[in-house]
């Protein structure tokens, strides 16, 4: 039996605690560089979305170029303008980029530092079967953040910011303009895990890929309904990001096959 395995209740809650300390002083070393990063982080990544120039739109406008739209899809004006309403405002907002950021960029090793936790307590087969497991979370995550920060933000921003009732110009608080490109951005990231959790859920039998057919057309329907949650209350926002979940439920029912057939007959 391993040293690990003989550890008292105590000194497991002393190891996570240490675990802890060390996955917050991550999060606060990322905030603190992103922090003094200032420039950078709002004019080439927060802001960059309300550019005309973004990369994303000049791939929309390429996109209606190639199918013979001419410029329809190219986005010509950004209509609406960024404010601050109080005096702490943009202090806040700075805050919780560089918080939020933190998070985003030391997800890697908080996921290690979780799964380190947990290792110690699987057999050595199991260690086995999910060797790599930091890298392919890490991979989905970031997956997820960039589908959500080059897809889902700038067509969010831009029906959002140009929608109009009546005669009412769009000046956006910049706290609610930074909740809407973080928000999207890190819970897309979270929802891409969906493959991942359904590995372990399938490791230890609470579901199967037979149970994942059955429920296939249900399964739709709550995919519409995270992706109703996570993005803002436009359709092709919602659309854009219920494809690559329904990808990710499929993917995940050839893990949860293949997870069956490891299994010992």
């Amino acid at each position: 039996m391993s040293e690990d395995k003989d550890m008292s209740f105590l000194e497991h809650l002393e190891e996570l605690r240490f675990r802890l300390m060390r996955s917050a002083i991550a999060i606060f070393a990322g905030a603190v560089t992103l922090f003094f990063l200032k420039d950078f982080v709002f004019d080439d990544v927060i802001f960059a979305p309300r550019k005309l120039d973004f990369i994303t739109y000049r791939w929309w406008c390429s996109l209606g170029q190639w199918l013979g739209m001419a410029d329809e899809l190219c986005i010509k004006e950004i209509s609406y303008e960024i404010i601050s309403t109080t005096m702490v405002g943009q202090f806040t907002a700075h805050l919780m980029v560089s918080f939020i950021g933190g998070i985003v960029i030391a997800f890697p090793y908080l996921f290690w530092e979780i799964w380190s936790f947990i290792k110690p307590g699987l057999r050595e087969k199991e260690k086995k079967t999910v060797r790599g497991i930091t890298f392919f979370v890490s991979m989905l995550f970031f997956m997820g953040v960039l589908f959500g920060y080059y897809i889902i933000t700038p067509l969010s921003l831009q029906f959002l910011g140009s929608y109009q009732v009546g005669d009412v110009a769009s000046r956006i608080a910049i706290g609610s303009y930074m909740k809407t490109v973080v928000s999207t951005t890190l819970a897309t990231g979270l929802v891409f895990q969906l493959p991942i959790v359904v590995y372990f859920l399938s490791k230890i039998g609470l579901i199967s890929s037979t149970f994942l057919k059955k429920y296939r057309k249900h399964a739709i329907v709550v995919v519409l309904i995270v992706a109703a949650i996570i993005t803002p209350p436009d359709l092709m926002s919602q659309i854009l990001v219920s494809i690559p979940l329904l990808i990710l439920y499929e993917v995940s029912i050839v893990i949860a096959k293949r997870v069956e057939k490891s299994r010992p007959q």
